[in-house]
């Protein structure tokens, strides 16, 4: 595969970190207007960094956009001269719609919307993919390279605003609910390095938990809550103070706010 990401920002350069270690990249193209904050990708034999989207375009077939929405139409725009029939066109970009960008490269060109997060830079990102007619037939390739920094689910595109809050946003609430148990586990007594690694380890052993068994949340939470015991006084505190309620309302704040992000 020959890939070009046009904007290596933070997403952008996650998505190269996880598309790296993949056999199946010939050459990997990363563009930032300032190429010295990208630097460190020089150390890989297969990836060019440039500041010229034109000559990426020219030597890629897959062509992740990873740029700011602002500047995304215009940037397309300049470059749709330098667009054949073979590119892929994949957005990562938050609420530009498969219509807007068929609106300026035509309906007849492979377009593929894609949501990553930034655990794509560890591999373990999780993907969802929607694409135009056209694109139907690179379902597969495009699974292919999101699979390659995780997992990957092909959803239709109205649900991409939804993917985008529990997926993308979704990393930082995870985030703060370990730094939550990480303050209290130093409250408790632990230093913060000690804290801070029971918690993670916690918090990765849980979610490996589900996936490995298939089971429910309250299955793998009724093998830890006996009678009386901690666990469930714990729990239901949280629930007093309105832990699944503010999750739930965080959510919801985050969905309503992409929607208007999306009809500016």
């Amino acid at each position: 595969m020959k890939v070009a990401i046009i904007g290596a920002g933070s997403l952008g350069q996650s998505i190269a970190k996880g598309l790296v270690t993949t056999n199946a990249l010939t050459t990997l193209y990363l563009t930032k207007r300032n190429i010295s904050s990208i630097k460190g990708f020089e150390e890989f034999d297969k990836v060019e960094l440039t500041s010229d989207n034109a000559l990426a375009v020219k030597n890629a077939d897959i062509l992740i956009f990873a740029v700011q929405p602002r500047h995304f139409e215009a940037i397309l725009k300049d470059l749709k001269p330098l667009l054949n029939k073979n590119h892929v066109i994949i957005s990562v970009i938050t609420g530009f719609a498969i219509s807007r960008i068929e609106d300026i490269v035509g309906k007849d060109r492979f377009v593929v919307r894609a949501m990553p997060n930034t655990a794509a830079s560890v591999g373990q990102s999780m993907t969802c993919i929607s694409v135009n007619d056209m694109a139907k037939a690179k379902v597969e390739l495009a699974k292919t390279i999101f699979n390659c920094m995780g997992r990957s689910m092909v959803i239709p595109e109205e649900q991409l605003q939804a993917a985008t809050v529990i997926c993308a946003s979704g990393i930082a609430f995870w985030m703060r609910l370990i730094r939550a148990t990480t303050q209290g586990a130093i409250q408790l007594g632990f230093e913060a390095h000690e804290a801070h690694e029971l918690a993670m380890q916690t918090c990765f052993g849980a979610a490996t938990l589900l996936k490995e068994s298939g089971k429910h949340p309250e299955e793998e939470i009724d093998r830890v809550t006996t009678p009386s015991g901690c666990t469930i006084e714990g729990l239901n505190e949280m629930e007093h103070q309105g832990l699944s309620s503010s999750l739930i309302k965080g959510i919801n704040a985050s969905f309503e706010k992409i929607n208007q992000i999306k009809t500016k």
